[in-house]
């Protein structure tokens, strides 16, 4: 009884990684698992230090003026880390900020209040 050679296997082709989403094109490999972590973004237009009287006679027109002066950038905080300045925009009936200068990777230490 004569046996036929057994038919050549081929190999399966490599699986195609998953495409990726277009916005997340500059995230770096390997970390978009946390992509869709929730963070807390502020913006600042100012500060000001009040004692509680001055506090305590505030009310409805009051004005409170701020560190800032006009046309000074905003900052922007996530989750208490300044990480960008911009100016302040109206986006059809809401507020918005166009960032002008980002700040991630600078000092790691700025904003966090020490």
């Amino acid at each position: 009884m004569d046996s036929a050679p057994a038919p050549a296997h081929e190999p399966e082709p490599a699986p195609r990684p998953p495409a990726r989403d277009p916005a997340r094109a500059s995230v770096p490999e390997g970390i978009e698992f946390v992509m869709d972590v929730p963070v807390e973004v502020t913006v600042e237009i100012g500060r000001r230090t009040m004692r509680i009287a001055e506090l305590l006679r505030l009310g409805s027109g009051s004005v409170l003026e701020l560190d800032k002066t006009s046309g000074e950038p905003l900052d922007v905080y996530v989750n208490d880390r300044l990480i960008a300045r911009g100016e302040a925009v109206v986006v059809g009936e809401r507020y918005g900020v166009r960032l002008t200068e980002v700040l991630v990777g600078d000092d790691p230490h700025r904003g966090s209040g020490s």
